[in-house]
């Protein structure tokens, strides 16, 4: 009890541990970022991407559901000065298997909602390009 008293007042004064993470990390915050552009790619915010989004989240960075919120408002204050240029150029230089698991995610969320539109399929086919990637590496079949 004491010490998950201390925690959450630490937490107070310093900021949810999950959202320094994100920020002391500038691929992590490149990475949800790219990855919330997909769910706004089409022009509006679909609850099955935005589902899709917080469990990629949870699985992929250990954002919990409790800090994802937190996590989206920080990258909503600070993350606008980065373009989707910027973020994906941080990703050039990851392994091969890295960035396919990047483009993946992007085209699950797109996925999401049993629609893939023109903006979706131009932002996934342009990091593919960016990073270099085949579509039969990362949509079976082909995109």
């Amino acid at each position: 009890m004491a010490l998950e008293m201390f925690s959450r007042i630490r937490e107070f004064f310093e900021g949810d541990p999950v959202v320094r993470k994100v920020a002391d990390d500038p691929a992590l915050s490149a990475e949800i970022l790219l990855l919330f552009r997909m769910v706004l790619a089409d022009g509006e915010v679909d609850e099955a991407e935005l589902e899709t989004l917080r469990r990629i989240c949870a699985d992929a960075f250990g954002i919990d559901a409790e800090s994802f919120g937190k996590v989206m408002r920080y990258l909503q204050d600070y993350g606008y000065e980065t373009t989707t240029a910027q973020a994906l150029a941080i990703f050039r230089g990851y392994p091969h298997e890295r960035r396919v698991e990047l483009a993946r995610h992007l085209a699950e969320i797109a996925k999401a909602d049993d629609e893939l539109n023109q903006q979706e399929v131009r932002l996934l086919a342009r990091t593919l390009e960016v990073l270099r990637l085949d579509p039969h590496e990362v949509v079976p079949g082909g995109a």
